[in-house]
């Protein structure tokens, strides 16, 4: 059967205004399947894909495909076929990407794929709107827009391919005191294998977001007080209440009264909140919540002083000699060795003040000498807290059973303990273990905003006007000063530099710089020991996760420690190894027994080892940095769950 010319015809223009009126569709819709490819779960476990580059490059292949694909669709939209329909479709599209659930979390790789597929298209609009200018300036044919713009990709990529390997990482393994990362592999055993580039100082700049959206925590507006409303069912609060009060309960926590994450807290907080002004009846607040002022409020902190549990804790104290009659532990999550050098100046310097192994800085206390030693080797376990921080409280796995957190054996001996975190819950791994109630601190603060996200923000977190971190180092402040008779163990959380710019850190430091020389001015750390540490380095995957040195970033966090001189304390043996260890391997569970080690001093060596029966304040898979380490022992077979082992 013949088809005429005229159906020919016909069909040739049916088919041409198929392809104008649905083009635009397929197009979309062959990029929704790519993208949705890219979302394939990462089946090997989350570490392990992503540090996988060859996966990474493989979903950031899809990703810009699709994306791609998207454009010339907006292409076509926006220059060759305007209708109403393909407009509608628009929103459509970029409303499913916008409310789609974005999960930070790495084995999902939502958001990852969302902020590049965004990225990306902006670019390219970029791209175009630029090409689009210098067509209509020069009259040039809108032909030859995709030569320009594959001409500028390639210029790009050779900007990338011989401008980024001049950033060389010459500085990245300095340490305080003109001192560096020593290599020696004959006399600490392992050596560190340092990263050749350091890209980080071509992006760090422009990525200070804080700055250049210029927050400022003075004046960011909050709807606190109607968030309180909505979600409290507390019947000692009305419409008209101002001040909101918490007092400190034998639950062992005190909140900032709004957006608590854990389910199990935000009940408890909202449900017992009550107006300061109306109730009367109730014992005066730890924490108050006051707007009398205006609505951004104010966040008011009022440690309670506990004659009876100072007393109790002072009958306790002759059960053991400790190195250190207080302890003082500054965590501050995802921060490299090389990141606190760079973003931590002044913390860093009050360090430094102590590094002398003569003398330490004696100005403020003449009976006594300080020492610090920072520790370029100190290796985390996998990239992430949960990884890691067991492993530093609890001498153990995250999955193990029958585990005691440190500030229990603390108690036992009489220190009164101190637990002030910027995120919403309790405990890191409470959730995960059937622990006892006695774990509780007998102090806690824990603060989140109604607005601010836990996780990954990158700039500083507001809270009533402040930078949130600081009344952390308030209620710590104030713990010190109402104890200062006792022994004290202090533990301070900060989550805020969990972010993939590097940049928030920074806005850290003047809060625990000042907090720190507050209480070294007033005497306050006399008989002190202190540790500034992280649990690993770069923690969210951003632009740096696709060079080199963020693998070298991520596996090697921060770890400084201060201590005191003690009679019981000799030059000849603990100083020298921790001297030694400064330039050794060391991990976690190192950091365990040392914390542990200034509880029982001398006595530490008899204590038996942690089993999965019984929970000691030992691990037997780590040493207390005051012994020598044998680097022999130090082997990856050893430590089968460290993702990465940067030693050769």
């Amino acid at each position: 059967m013949r088809i005429s010319k005229k159906a020919k015809i016909l069909i040739k223009i049916n088919i041409k205004l198929f392809i104008h009126e649905y083009s635009t569709l397929v197009l979309f819709l062959i990029s929704y399947i790519i993208y949705y490819l890219s979302l394939e779960p990462c089946l090997d476990g989350e570490e392990i894909c992503g540090n996988n580059m060859k996966w990474i490059y493989k979903k950031l292949f899809q990703i810009i495909l699709s994306c791609e694909i998207s454009v010339l669709a907006i292409i076509k939209i926006l220059f060759y076929d305007s209708s109403k329909l393909h407009f509608i479709h628009l929103i459509i599209v970029f409303g499913i990407f916008l409310f789609r659930y974005h999960d930070f979390v790495f084995i999902n790789h939502g958001m990852y794929n969302f902020l590049t597929f965004i990225i990306v298209l902006f670019l390219n609009l970029f791209i175009l709107l630029i090409f689009k200018a210098i067509i209509f300036i020069f009259k040039i044919k809108s032909k030859i827009y995709i030569a320009l713009k594959f001409l500028l990709i390639f210029f790009l990529f050779l900007v990338y391919r011989y401008k980024f390997p001049n950033i060389e990482c010459e500085d990245w393994g300095k340490g305080l005191n003109n001192t560096s990362i020593d290599n020696n592999n004959e006399k600490y055993g392992c050596q560190i294998r340092l990263p050749k580039y350091c890209q980080y100082k071509l992006f760090s700049s422009f990525q200070d977001y804080t700055k250049i959206l210029g927050v400022n925590c003075s004046q960011k507006k909050t709807n606190s007080r109607k968030v309180i409303f909505k979600k409290s069912k507390s019947p000692y609060i009305t419409k008209n209440t101002k001040k909101f009060g918490l007092p400190f309960t034998n639950k062992g926590m005190i909140g900032c009264l709004d957006g608590l994450d854990s389910d199990v807290l935000k009940d408890y907080v909202f449900n017992n909140i009550f107006d300061v002004d109306e109730n009367k009846n109730f014992s005066e607040p730890e924490v108050v919540a006051d707007f009398s002022k205006d609505s951004l409020g104010e966040l008011h902190i009022n440690l309670k002083y506990n004659d009876s549990l100072s007393k109790e804790r002072k009958n306790l104290e002759n059960k053991t000699i400790p190195y250190s009659n207080n302890i003082l532990i500054i965590y501050i999550d995802s921060v490299s060795r090389a990141s606190s050098v760079r973003k931590l100046n002044k913390t860093l310097n009050f360090f430094e003040k102590f590094i002398s192994f003569k003398g330490g800085f004696n100005q403020k206390y003449p009976e006594e000498k300080f020492h610090s030693f920072q520790f370029f080797k100190y290796h985390s376990f996998m990239g992430r807290t949960a990884g890691n921080y067991p492993r530093i409280y609890y001498g153990n796995k995250r999955e193990a059973k029958n585990i005691v957190r440190m500030n229990k054996y603390f108690q036992d001996n009489g220190y009164i303990t101190n637990h002030c975190c910027e995120l919403c819950q309790k405990d890191n791994s409470r959730t995960l273990h059937d622990t006892s109630l006695d774990e509780l601190y007998d102090y806690q603060l824990l603060l989140c905003g109604p607005n601010i996200p836990r996780y990954h923000k990158p700039i500083i977190k507001c809270l009533y006007g402040q930078n949130e971190i600081s009344y952390l180092f308030n209620y710590s402040e104030q713990f010190w000063r109402k104890y200062q008779n006792n022994r004290k163990f202090s533990n301070i959380i900060i989550d805020g530099a969990h972010e993939g710019t590097m940049e928030v850190l920074k806005y850290f430091d003047d809060i625990i710089y000042n907090y720190l020389i507050s209480l070294f001015d007033d005497n306050l750390l006399k008989d002190s020991s202190i540790f500034l540490l992280s649990d690993h380095g770069v923690g969210l995957q951003s632009i740096y996760y696709l060079f080199d040195f963020y693998l070298f970033e991520s596996d090697l966090p921060m770890l400084y420690m201060i201590i005191n001189d003690r009679k019981n304390i000799s030059y000849s043996t603990q100083y020298y190894y921790l001297q030694q260890n400064q330039q050794t391997l060391i991990t976690a569970y190192d950091i365990y027994n040392t914390i542990n080690n200034l509880l029982f001093g001398d006595n530490y060596r008899y204590i038996l080892n942690l089993t999965d029966e019984k929970p000691t304040p030992k691990s037997p898979y780590g040493i207390s940095l005051f012994e020598k380490i044998d680097q022999k022992l130090r082997k990856p077979t050893n430590y089968e769950d460290m993702i990465h082992y940067l030693c050769i």
